[in-house]
């Protein structure tokens, strides 16, 4: 049985409580770590007086590049060693996965060396893991403020007796994380996004899922913790926020005390890796690293004619952020005498000829099992055309309503209705999860009752079709080819012009309109003055008027 999670919305599972249930899984607990040996003993020493089982924990410090090097002191878990970062190699996204290949555990918890745990923050993650594989579990970190700290042995005695929060004075929440928090229901309103508050702070995710997604970004020195919470998340990781899962991080963290330096840095670096960003993608013609969507065009049995409209106006539409995916049998091209014009391959020879050299464009025997880390995949059949919008429409359809897929109708016939896919990532990869299970998952009946509802549970041995349970898990939705302006590449022509040429000519009008608006204010300005020496005149001749009157009637009067 699997647990069935819709979106990010983790309700249906209930943990069991603390102290009340059987721990099964290992973790292993990862610090990474430089030039910190007295935090790093503090750390250690809360560790060691952890609820969950010191069977079930090993603890890997992962050194990055002290000197002198770091040791594990007297107070520590017993199942504690220290493995060093590769020479040559540094930075978080070393240290970490130096720590994650050493690792043996079903688990693995991010720990920074700067932290103290509660009692049962272990135990506070695992049980989350007991119940679903594909949880990534967040503890909750307070910051206490600058000053002395803790012995170890008072780390040591307070955690053990339950007291920890007796250490400090004061401590208190980073306001950002907060604030999301309590906006989303704890991240179950906070759908594809919930990924953001992924720290490496305080962070658990089972071992298998963390292989899915890659493991971690090793060139990355900072936001690796980011990056990894998106990929962790086209997985199909389900975020969990544990504010049982107690900690105290001793003194601010870097982004609190230099915020504006550490986005400055770290938003030079994610917009290649992290298409959902999109506010840091703001450059209307430029290449990125990971694209936001992928689109498939199968070149088997297709004409080049039919092949080169569908590439080209995926390319070409208004979303610019995309690469191109053509499948084709690409290995029988081989460089051997052959006929130029009575190929049998010809075809497939003039689509590699005209897209050789396109770095948007790449050649495929077959479809990867997933677009990740790239959000969405486009399926889009040889000869079919998007318009200049149809792309970023659909787009924009399935991230506002959280579709997993949109389905468009492009024609329906005696052998059923032909089809454009848009399928998320992360939508897919998480059916496969439910569908396929895991040693991770419910297949203890002992934890059965730790769910709420009964529809969060497959009930039935047979696999199940992946576009059913995305619908259940994300939702789909069927749309019209024309309602999106995909058409057929004779009815659309050729290509009507580039986005670039749009976006000019409509620079072009808004300046024109801004002059446009610039004189009128200018001549109501000028109409206003006019009214003004208008009404001035009439007050100067109705003054004279009245004067030649009153001139008159005194003449008379002496007359009289």
């Amino acid at each position: 049985m699997t647990a069935r999670i819709r979106h990010n919305d983790y309700g249906p599972l209930r943990p069991a409580a603390l102290g009340d249930w059987r721990p099964r899984l290992t973790v292993s607990v990862v610090i990474p770590a430089h030039d910190c040996q007295d935090a790093l003993d503090r750390t250690l020493a809360g560790l060691a007086a952890q609820s969950y089982p010191a069977r079930l924990i090993e603890v890997i410090v992962a050194d990055d590049g002290s000197s002198p090097a770091l040791r594990v002191p007297g107070l520590a878990p017993a199942n504690t060693r220290i493995v060093r970062v590769p020479d040559g190699r540094w930075g978080r996204g070393w240290a970490r996965q130096t720590g994650a290949s050493a690792a043996s555990g079903d688990v693995v918890h991010w720990v920074d060396s700067d932290m103290i745990l509660d009692r049962e923050h272990i135990e506070a993650h695992m049980r989350w893991h007991h119940l679903a594989s594909y949880t990534v579990v967040l503890g909750d970190v307070l910051f206490t403020p600058e000053g002395t700290a803790p012995s170890p042995k008072e780390v040591f005695a307070a955690v053990g007796s339950g007291a920890a929060a007796a250490l400090f004075d004061e401590a208190s929440p980073h306001a950002y994380r907060a604030g999301v928090l309590a906006e989303t229901r704890g991240l179950r309103d906070a759908g594809a996004g919930a990924y953001r508050l992924h720290s490496g702070a305080s962070a658990s995710v089972a071992a298998a899922l963390l292989r899915a997604a890659g493991g971690l970004n090793t060139a990355l020195t900072m936001g690796e913790d980011t990056d990894l919470g998106y990929r962790l998340a086209q997985a199909g990781a389900v975020f969990v926020p544990d504010p049982q899962a107690r900690s105290w991080h001793l003194g601010p963290s870097t982004v609190m005390r230099r915020e504006k330096e550490v986005h400055r840095h770290n938003w030079s670096l994610l917009p290649d890796l992290i298409p959902d960003l999109r506010w840091l993608r703001a450059h209307p013609r430029r290449n990125w690293l990971v694209p936001y969507v992928e689109v498939v065009v199968d070149a088997r049995g297709a004409s080049y004619e039919d092949v080169r409209a569908s590439v080209d106006s995926a390319l070409a539409g208004t979303l610019p952020d995309v690469a191109v995916t053509v499948l084709g049998p690409w290995r029988d091209l081989t460089g051997e005498r052959h006929p130029s014009l009575d190929d049998p391959l010809l075809d497939l020879r003039l689509v590699r000829n005209l897209y050789a050299h396109e770095p948007r464009v790449s050649f495929a025997g077959e479809t990867a099992p997933t677009p990740a880390p790239a959000p969405f995949r486009l399926t889009c059949p040889a000869g079919r055309v998007l318009g200049a919008d149809s792309l970023a429409e659909l787009v924009r359809l399935a991230e506002r309503e959280g579709y997993g897929l949109l389905n468009v109708v492009l024609d329906e016939g005696p052998d059923g209705v032909e089809s454009m896919r848009l399928e998320r990532a992360a939508a897919f990869a998480r059916a496969a999860l439910v569908a396929g299970g895991s040693p991770g998952d419910l297949n203890d009946p002992g934890n059965l009752n730790n769910l709420d509802d009964s529809d969060a549970l497959d009930d039935s041995d047979d696999p199940e079709d992946l576009d059913d349970l995305v619908h259940e898990l994300f939702g789909s939705f069927w749309v019209s080819a024309e309602e999106f302006g995909v058409t057929t590449a004779e009815e659309a022509g050729p290509l009507s012009g580039d986005p670039a040429k749009w976006r000019a000519g409509a620079e072009r009008s808004r300046r024109q309109a801004q002059r446009l608006r610039q004189e009128v204010e200018s001549l109501r300005a000028e109409t206003e003055r006019l009214r003004a020496e208008i009404g001035r005149l009439e007050e100067e001749r109705s003054r004279g008027h009245l004067r030649g009157l009153i001139t008159s009637a005194m003449r008379q009067r002496k007359t009289g």
